[in-house]
């Protein structure tokens, strides 16, 4: 769990630069401004706060699927300098939550193959491999395309 002294809340509009800071920190090829801007109201599109300072976020989104809707990790990155304190699995965790909340059944993300410390993440939360996309990142790294049920999320959670 995150802790004590870290708050998860919905993204504000004044979040965004922080945001991206923390995305280029993170990630070789980051995502523009734009890009966050265009995701302000998805339904979890997490930020953890400590002491008034973003320190990491999520986004995720939810699709209609015939009634079994399909959610989508987006992005989901804490600074470097809060790694390793649970904010990524607190993060993670409370946007399934509100993915669950708002219908969502089962949820996909995309994980650079080499990206040992996210698949554990993932694992340990129930995500299980489906498939593998070549070339899926600009350097030509491959993605693992993981799903979790979210009914077996909760119940094992």
């Amino acid at each position: 769990m995150t802790p004590l002294d870290v708050t998860i809340r919905r993204v504000e509009r004044a979040d965004l630069l922080s945001v991206v800071r923390i995305e280029r920190a993170c990630f070789s090829d980051p995502w523009p401004y734009d890009a966050f801007e265009r995701l302000l109201d998805e339904p979890a599109f997490l930020v953890a706060e400590r002491e008034g300072e973003v320190v990491g976020y999520v986004i995720a989104d939810a699709m209609p699927n015939h009634g079994r809707d399909i959610g989508h990790v987006k992005d989901l990155a804490v600074h470097p300098e809060a790694r390793g304190e649970g904010l990524g699995r607190g993060l993670l965790r409370s946007a399934l939550a509100r993915l669950r909340g708002v219908g969502v059944a089962v949820v996909r993300l995309e994980v650079r193959e080499s990206n040992a410390v996210a698949r554990s993440l993932y694992a340990d939360e129930g995500f299980e491999p489906v498939r593998r996309v070549s070339n899926y990142y600009r350097d030509g790294e491959d993605a693992l395309v993981l799903v979790v049920d979210l009914a077996e999320w909760t119940t094992g959670a």
